[in-house]
């Protein structure tokens, strides 16, 4: 997540579900076996005698612990998830087809049409854009129909307790315990997805306790109940503490020249418009670009598929979550729900995501043929990118940075 929400949009099932699309980061529920969780169980409930010493020094009462610590069990479910995440991919196609399908576009029509005057309040007071918000909010809960049932405090005692990212997970049980103390809800109602994420929105505890707001003005910070408002302000004062432009685009679709030079694509590489116009950039439909500052463009499925020009806007709904996917499925949602068309760009379909396996494999296998990816975490981020780009570039290939099988292949 990533901020927010920390689950990894692109892993697991995006398939429809009943009358509604499902959240797009939700997946198959499955369990562990039981013993596993009855023989720690007893160690979470050690790990929980000693963080109620440092929550106790950070300023918890003992009657908040006793009420959110007493009775938790260890749950493995949440700690197989968060191993495995990594283990699932989708390609962008793949993801946008749910994230942005007829079904979402229609229900966040409705959603749009039913919450609209508070909607207007919202992009009134913070300045973003009320389409924004709900594709967020689409893309989170489905409009608030999937919420999340796992226990916020069980699912963070036991991400923390686990100890692979004990000091991350640590500091948002402390911070869910700290919105329990100041009265906006109680434990019983703190419920959100697997890792913690909480409400319509799926706010991080520690990001509720930074942007989190009481638009309706009955006493609570509530992004969990039925009604969406308090989720719905938060989420928009969240983007407007990271620098959310009003009626600025998070990109626009673009054509790029035949004699482009692929280098100059990734967010790295900034210019103003009229530098990228002078280049033979043109929007999708032959039109020239818009302007609205500095822009990066961006090639999320290679030289083959779509290509967009991006504005700082992108990067403060990166801040939400930063898979350019995620970005992507926000923006194009919210110019749709605007009434604005699909994309017009085909995708390279042929292709597959490369496994957990063969991205590090291509990591590897770059960083030892001099391409340095900094790292192999198997994350296809920037320095990988440029990586990719080396490489193709050594071979003649057209240098889009895209981590396809070929390429991998073509480092045997």
């Amino acid at each position: 997540m990533l901020q927010p929400f920390l689950a990894w949009c692109l892993g697991a099932g995006l398939a429809a579900a009943g009358p509604t699309a499902i959240p797009v980061s939700a997946e198959k529920e499955t369990s562990m076996p039981s013993t596993i969780a009855v023989a720690d169980t007893q160690g979470l409930q050690n790990w929980l005698t000693a963080f109620r010493a440092r929550a106790a020094a950070a300023g918890i009462s003992d009657q908040v612990m006793d009420q959110a610590l007493t009775g938790l069990s260890y749950d493995a479910d949440v700690i197989r998830r968060d191993r495995n995440q990594s283990e699932f991919t989708k390609t962008i196609w793949d993801y946008l087809d749910t994230a942005t399908s007829d079904e979402r576009v229609r229900n966040g029509k409705a959603a749009l049409e039913k919450h609209r005057a508070v909607l207007d309040q919202i992009e009134a007071k913070y300045g973003v854009d009320k389409e924004v918000v709900t594709a967020i909010w689409g893309l989170e809960s489905a409009y608030g129909t999937f919420r999340g049932s796992s226990s916020t405090i069980q699912s963070l005692a036991s991400l923390a307790y686990d100890g692979r990212r004990a000091a991350f997970f640590e500091g948002e049980l402390l911070a869910a315990l700290k919105i329990l103390q100041a009265g906006d809800t109680v434990a019983a109602n703190m419920q959100g997805s697997w890792a913690g994420a909480m409400g319509h929105t799926q706010f991080m505890p520690s990001s509720f306790l930074a942007y989190a707001v009481d638009f309706n003005g009955d006493g609570k910070r509530d992004i969990w109940g039925d009604d969406p408002t308090d989720a719905l302000a938060s989420t928009a004062a969240y983007l407007a503490g990271f620098g959310w432009t009003k009626d600025m685009p998070w990109g626009v679709e673009i054509t790029l020249p035949n004699a482009f030079d692929y280098d100059q694509t990734s967010e790295r590489v900034k210019k103003p418009v009229a530098a990228w116009q002078a280049l033979g950039v043109r929007l999708v439909n032959g039109g020239d670009l818009p302007d609205y500052g500095a822009g990066s463009v961006l090639l999320p499925g290679g030289a083959r598929g779509a290509a967009f020009l991006i504005f700082s806007n992108f990067q403060v709904i990166e801040r939400y979550n930063t898979a350019d996917a995620y970005v992507i499925a926000v923006g194009h949602l919210a110019d749709m729900l605007k009434g604005g068309p699909r994309l017009k760009s085909d995708w390279p379909r042929d292709l597959r995501a490369l496994t957990l396996d063969e991205r590090l494999d291509l990591q590897t296998r770059l960083t030892r043929a001099g391409f340095d990816t900094l790292g192999v975490d198997g994350k296809m981020g920037p320095n990988t990118i440029a990586a990719v780009k080396g490489f193709q570039k050594s071979k003649g290939i057209v240098p889009d940075g895209y981590p396809s099988l070929d390429v991998l292949n073509r480092l045997e």
